[in-house]
């Protein structure tokens, strides 16, 4: 499978060893298999350590000899039969939160210039996986997603589509029937077998959502196992965040209404275990910014939010499981986009994961003024522009599930904001249109932005 994070390795080698290269991402979103493809296709020879299953004596070597390394790369090549090329060999520490002291040692490894480390990790934040260590600054980070509908479309053969989609976008010109036809029937499947590639791989290999919905099941159940063994004094409140998910997007305004976790919850009591399950990249956090200007972030309230999962397939397995699974008939529902439920809430959702996969921090705008009709509205997202300028920095998002919809808030926002936005945008299940100043795209395209 064809991920894009591939380039930024290629750029990172270039730098011919300055810097070890750590990939952070969610537990099953193919972090391993990326960094084994990338050792055997650009090195001479690799020696790959998962800190997962490696004996305890290969993790003592990284504390017993950091101050020799001569003595620790003898052990290693040893060990795993590996001959060592100098500037030609890269050690990949797989899962390396469950070693700390490897990633300690980084510093000394990186200074001492003959090899080149890559490291991948989940829960790296997490405070009991870096307690007693200093963070190298020899590090550079780059966070893994799901896969993002481009990289599903090149899993399953459809390349040309991708380049039109990309075509259509930058000429701002509809796709036509036919091709939006193609694009949106693929992008269902992509929604509801979502970005991991465990699940994008038995779905193409398969075409049976049942065995797609037992693998997006697993991963959740080692999500919850995840909950247990590391959120520690945090797993309840971390748990029951978890499992309120679905029914607080589905509700029509999709901030997380605190009441549901407990009468006296307070976000004070709560924050840490909503940044918890961020850290984890479990979920995608867009919080209420009550400035939409140059900035977002330092108008954010922080009390008041959406919790988006971090990956739409994984939400539909989770929101839908009145018998341990879900029932073959709702993902027909689904593709056939026949189902009666609130379908904003997963379209929502993945309009959230994939502006995250393009590198958007995640922000909405909520005033529920009840003094003022005209000052009460709600957009879904805002998209800060990537060079700021004097004025007009700013889009409004707004996602619309149905063919029949309304802009009232969008339309307020924009004569309230007018000076300080960019293109305003609708995002929905139609081709691509121009009205009224506003620039209505495809759900498809959102990643383009």
């Amino acid at each position: 499978m064809k991920r894009k994070i591939y380039d930024q390795l290629l750029a990172w080698k270039a730098g011919n060893g300055e810097s070890a290269m750590l990939i952070d991402g969610a537990r099953r979103v193919g972090k391993s298999y990326i960094a084994e493809s990338f050792a055997k296709n650009e090195y001479k020879s690799y020696i790959l350590i998962d800190f997962n299953k490696v004996d305890s004596q290969v993790k003592a070597l990284f504390d017993r000899y950091v101050s020799g390394l001569d003595s620790l790369f003898l052990y290693l090549s040893n060990y795993y039969g590996v001959t060592l090329y100098e500037r030609n060999t890269l050690f990949v520490f797989d899962e390396v939160q469950e070693c700390p002291k490897a990633r300690a040692a980084i510093k000394y490894l990186v200074e001492d210039r003959r090899y080149d480390y890559l490291e991948t990790g989940s829960l790296l934040s997490i405070k009991s996986n870096v307690r007693e260590i200093v963070i190298p600054s020899e590090e550079d980070h780059v966070k893994m997603y799901p896969m993002d509908f481009e990289e599903f479309l090149w899993a399953s053969g459809n390349d040309m589509l991708v380049s039109y989609i990309k075509d259509m976008f930058e000429a701002e010109k509809p796709m036509g029937q036919l091709m939006h036809r193609k694009a949106m029937d693929l992008f269902r499947q992509y929604m509801i077998v979502g970005g991991m590639p465990q699940a994008v791989a038995k779905w193409l290999e398969t075409r049976d959502f049942d065995r797609v919905d037992a693998v997006k099941r697993r991963i959740l159940n080692l999500y919850r196992a995840d909950c247990a063994k590391h959120a520690r004094q945090l797993r309840h409140k971390v748990e029951k965040i978890f499992d309120t998910i679905p029914s607080q997007l589905s509700k029509h305004e999709k901030r997380f209404t605190l009441a549901s976790l407990g009468k006296n919850a307070r976000m004070r009591n709560q924050e840490e275990a909503f940044l918890w399950l961020a850290d984890a990249m479990i979920v995608n956090l867009c919080f209420n910014t009550t400035d939409p200007n140059v900035g977002l972030s330092m108008s954010e309230e922080q009390s008041s939010l959406k919790c988006y999962m971090a990956d739409t397939g994984l939400l539909i397995s989770l929101a839908f499981d009145d018998h341990g699974k879900t029932d073959n008939e709702i993902y027909k529902k689904l593709l056939f986009d026949k189902l009666e439920v609130n379908k904003g809430m997963l379209l929502e959702n993945v309009v959230a994961q994939m502006l995250r996969a393009s590198a958007h921090r995640l922000f909405f705008y909520s005033n529920p003024s009840p003094a003022s009709r005209e000052n009460r509205m709600e957009i879904d997202f805002l998209l800060a522009k990537q060079k700021i300028t004097s004025r007009h920095n700013v889009s409004p998002v707004e996602v619309k599930s149905g063919t029949q919809y309304t802009l009232t808030s969008l339309n307020k926002f924009i004569k309230k904001f007018d000076k300080r936005l960019s293109t305003p945008y609708v995002i929905h299940t139609k081709d691509v249109e121009h009205k009224n100043g506003i620039t209505f795209l495809p759900i498809y395209m959102t990643g383009l932005l």
